[in-house]
């Protein structure tokens, strides 16, 4: 087998990062699996003014963590769940770095308890450096990309562009708030929307180029 390491931007991180977070597979899902929890804490509120027919376009974080801590339990396992590993990788990259954006760039820390304004960035951050660990045990099959940018495609759609169940179904945004609710005619919905699709894009062409890679070096998991 080759020990030619992928380009850059697909493994950005160091061996011994990804040999490490491997070997503690175990209780990094933990972790994810708190925040998860914490996350359906988080969206309580949200929740209480959604139709139950549409809860599960609302916990996006925290779906996308439970993703990660099922992918990384399913590889210590060494269960063949490449289609979960997909979801896991768009979940992570792309809550990982939308939220730190929206949070700096368009909500800011008021209205926000100052601990829970950093641990809202820093914690979404490090959801973006274990998708960069995921690499190492998927495959990213044609078949397991497609469900992933399936499901985070039309989150999208749901989330910013077509009502579902009479509303959109984004994160409540600080930035969008005005007198009585929010209002999705503001220049933020559409910056939180544009980051949420390019992010979906940027996500479904590091998985393909993976898949690429691993099959010209001959390295596939």
């Amino acid at each position: 087998m080759s020990a030619e390491r992928p380009p850059w931007y697909l493994a950005p991180l160091p061996r011994f990062i990804e040999d490490l977070a491997l070997r503690l597979a175990v209780p990094i899902a933990l972790i994810n699996i708190l925040g998860t929890a914490f996350g359906f804490w988080y969206y309580r509120i949200q929740f209480a003014a959604t139709p139950i027919v549409a809860w599960p376009l609302v916990p996006d974080s925290p779906v996308a963590t439970l993703f990660v801590a099922l992918s990384l339990l399913a590889y210590r396992v060494d269960f063949d769940a490449d289609w979960l590993h997909a979801l896991a990788f768009f979940g992570a990259l792309k809550l990982g770095l939308w939220t730190p954006f929206v949070q700096l760039v368009l909500n800011g820390p008021a209205g926000v308890a100052p601990w829970l304004y950093v641990f809202l960035v820093t914690s979404h951050l490090a959801m973006a450096v274990e998708a960069f660990v995921i690499h190492r045990y998927a495959t990213f099959s044609i078949p397991a990309v497609a469900v992933a940018a399936f499901w985070y495609g039309l989150n999208d759609l749901l989330d910013y562009f077509v009502p579902f169940a009479g509303r959109l179904h984004h994160t409540w945004l600080r930035a969008e708030q005005v007198a009585g609710g929010f209002s999705h005619d503001l220049p933020a919905h559409d910056l939180a929307a544009g980051a949420a699709v390019v992010l979906t894009l940027l996500a479904t062409f590091l998985a393909l180029s993976t898949r690429i890679d691993e099959l010209r070096r001959g390295t596939e998991p």
